[in-house]
């Protein structure tokens, strides 16, 4: 079994890799092959007899995943993106990016004729958006309200049609936002979900810059990574007609998740968040729905989490 991964060098990417080699094998096969790809090389991780290969390479150049795809991998994840307030400042890398690199590798595989492929793409609930029903479903039309939703979208549609084509075995799984991610705030609009709770867990200050009754859709980063590998597991026959879901997430306000912060620890912690107003972050995440019924990810067996205080529980004991 050859799995190649695109956005390797990313936190999500990392966590699938340890996963993955943790595991073994996928579709009762073993993992025999690595290839992790990233505009940097990705770290190579203790394999033991596995082979594992690190690649920097720009997915957007011509031919960039020839080399790849002539490896004719039987899984390939495709998480490489350019997030939300980046592809909103710039309108050309994020399509190069998040659109025309993920046609180059759906063109690609036609090519080669890897028509066997599981490819799977991360999306986001930001593909939804404008006037809404309070309850969305996985057929609800896409209507997003900014690039970086409109780019994934676009993709979502392409892998749907190439899958059924019969050109790839496509699957799109649309990720709510993930909390909590370790490191540093990135460019996503949706990064200060994370820091309220990361920074004052570990003694610094965040800044919180959208109203506490805001409501997010949420999902911790080992469920969404343990979501990829079942993905790779489902059979084709139940995926059709549409390819594309959203995984079982949790609603919560950011009050709520406030609470949760103090209550595992303490108004010494919950002092550290300062709030500070920033209009283009509410107007980003404010356009972002918050409440799923996401029975075809239920059924096809994808589990989320329980509470935000699990999700919370599992970073502090993953600090440990």
């Amino acid at each position: 079994m050859h799995i190649a991964i695109t956005g390797a060098a990313g936190f999500l990417g990392q966590r699938l890799v340890q996963q993955l080699l943790a595991h073994g094998e996928l579709r009762q096969q073993p993992i025999t092959r690595l290839t992790l790809l990233d505009q940097v090389e990705a770290p190579l991780p203790e394999s033991g007899s596995l082979s594992v290969s690190s690649l920097a390479l720009d997915i957007t150049a011509p031919g960039a995943l020839d080399s790849v795809l002539d490896q004719r991998p039987d899984v390939i994840y495709h998480l490489a993106a350019v997030v939300s307030s980046a592809a909103e400042a710039d309108l050309e890398l994020g399509m190069r990016v998040n659109f025309d690199a993920t046609r180059a590798l759906l063109e690609g595989c036609r090519a080669k004729e890897l028509t066997q492929t599981r490819l799977i793409m991360a999306s986001s609930v930001a593909a939804y958006g404008g006037a809404l029903p309070a309850v969305l479903d996985d057929m609800t039309a896409l209507n997003p309200q900014n690039s970086y939703g409109a780019q994934k979208a676009m993709c979502e549609l392409l892998i749907n049609d190439y899958s059924r084509r019969g050109i790839i075995d496509g699957l799109v799984l649309r990720l709510p936002t993930i909390v909590i991610r370790p490191g540093r705030p990135n460019a996503a609009a949706s990064s200060f979900a994370s820091s309220i709770l990361r920074e004052p867990l570990n003694g610094e200050e965040a800044i919180c810059p959208v109203p506490v009754e805001l409501p997010m859709f949420v999902m911790s980063p080992g469920k969404v990574v343990e979501a990829l590998i079942h993905g790779a597991e489902v059979p084709s026959k139940s995926l059709a007609p549409f390819r594309a879901f959203m995984l079982p997430g949790i609603t919560v306000t950011v009050a709520e998740m406030l609470e949760a912060l103090r209550e595992t620890a303490g108004e010494k912690a919950l002092s550290l968040v300062r709030h500070e107003p920033d209009a283009r972050i509410e107007a980003i995440v404010a356009g972002w729905p918050a409440h799923f019924e996401t029975a075809k990810a239920k059924q096809l067996g994808f589990v989320g989490d329980d509470s935000f205080k699990q999700i919370i529980d599992a970073f502090v004991t993953e600090q440990q």
